[in-house]
């Protein structure tokens, strides 16, 4: 048999209490984020600005603006057309007439009838117009002046009016719409209620008697002779000892 040889003190045991080994955990896989890129960043850690490649935007339109490619003529300049006499040929224009301002004897002040006198009123007497068959205007028995009877008074004031119907029972003062309930609905009230209410004695039937309805033991459920706590008792032997299964194992070297 050979020995086995252990470096320093300690020795193979059992543990004396649960450790973490034997139990089991994910150990130091967690999912924790990354510190790099943007999307899902560690918010504890610094994160460097972040450059993309863009996308080509779109085309403009061609007609969005002329450029420089403008069509100047060549006789202008910054301050108009350069003054250069230019020459054409047109058929020649008619001569225009001279105004020919009328004399005094061109006017006649005889004629300006109202403009420029006063005239006696003019009547005359013209035809019936077509349209006069079509005319809706009301004759003068077409209008009546308001009554001075009653309170419709426009101008004047008006005396109070009075008038005897007969009792309308839909709509008068003693229409009954909640329908209301009669002295008979209502009950009796118990004079209890609202007085002195004397005491009340009822009869019942006989209750019977509480009693105990357990199990009692008797003489020969008892065992005087395995009582110890009166008398002295005799000693008792058991083979072997109790040992924890945490106490380490006596290891002897056994040398032949």
């Amino acid at each position: 048999m050979t020995a086995e040889v252990y470096v320093g003190t300690w020795r193979p045991h059992r543990p004396r209490g649960p450790i973490a080994a034997l139990y089991n955990s994910p150990g130091p896989k967690y999912a924790l984020p990354g510190n790099t890129g943007y999307n899902q960043h560690d918010p504890s850690k610094y994160r460097a600005p972040s450059y993309s490649f863009g996308i080509r935007r779109f085309k403009f339109v061609d007609d969005c603006s002329p450029g420089p490619g403008y069509l100047v003529p060549a006789n202008i300049t910054m301050r108009g057309k350069d003054g250069t006499p230019a020459y054409s040929l047109y058929g020649r224009p008619k001569d225009l007439n001279t105004f020919t301002t009328p004399g005094p004897g061109k006017y006649s002040p005889e004629h300006a009838g109202k403009s420029a006198y006063r005239s006696a009123p003019i009547y005359s007497l013209g035809a019936r117009t077509k349209t006069f068959s079509n005319d809706q205007t009301p004759g003068p028995a077409a209008y009546t002046l308001p009554s001075v009877l009653g309170p419709n008074l426009v101008n004047k004031s008006s005396a109070p009016n009075y008038s005897m119907t007969g009792r309308n029972k839909i709509g008068s003062f003693h229409e009954d719409l909640q329908k209301t309930p009669g002295p008979g609905t209502y009950r009796v009230i118990e004079p209890s209620t609202y007085k002195y209410k004397p005491p009340q004695y009822s009869m019942t039937v006989r209750n019977s008697l509480p009693g105990d309805t357990t199990q009692k033991p008797g003489p020969g459920a008892y065992s005087p002779e395995r009582v110890v706590l009166s008398r002295r008792q005799a000693p008792q032997f058991s083979f072997g000892i109790r040992h924890s299964e945490y106490v380490a194992p006596l290891i002897v070297d056994v040398v032949h």
